[in-house]
């Protein structure tokens, strides 16, 4: 079997940011994958699978519920390496607009106060698995990180 595309990334010289992983055509139109790196893998700990759950919940209501773009957000989901997150949004986003929706989502989540959205047993499978704190926490070093990023291309390091 060849290797899938996000398996011939050089991982060891990944630093958090935002990447654009893949593009898919459907129909007219073009879905691009991001991957919203929050640690440098294999050199940081990796998140813990209640603060990612946490991250998902707020950062999915967030973004669904965006006045502008929620209609152009198909997907956002954890990495199963537990150091990010994929975000799919349609071509209407460009740039500027993709880092300032990202910059925007993880401000609200490192600020978030109140119950988490969807943490109910009725809502949610594993609604145990929850840390807030931790969340934020991520959510804030995220928002840092990106401070750093100027290639609005999103290119992986090469």
């Amino acid at each position: 079997m060849e290797k899938i595309p996000s398996f011939t990334i050089n991982h060891l010289i990944l630093k958090p940011g935002i990447y654009l992983s893949r593009t898919d055509k459907v129909g007219g139109r073009q879905l691009h994958t991001y991957d919203l790196r929050f640690t440098a893998p294999n050199a940081e700990p990796v998140m813990n699978t209640a603060e990612i759950h946490t991250i998902e919940h707020l950062a999915a209501t967030y973004l669904r519920n965006h006045d502008k773009y929620k209609d152009e957000v198909i997907y956002f989901g954890p990495m199963g390496c537990r150091t990010g997150f994929y975000l799919i949004l349609t071509d209407a986003l460009k740039g500027q607009e993709v880092l300032n929706l990202i910059k925007e989502t993880f401000q609200f989540t490192a600020e978030y106060e109140g119950e988490i959205p969807g943490a109910t047993p009725r809502d949610c499978g594993n609604y145990l698995d929850q840390n807030l704190p931790m969340a934020k926490y991520q959510a804030k070093k995220y928002v840092k990180s990106l401070a750093q990023v100027t290639d609005l291309t999103f290119i992986y390091p090469e």
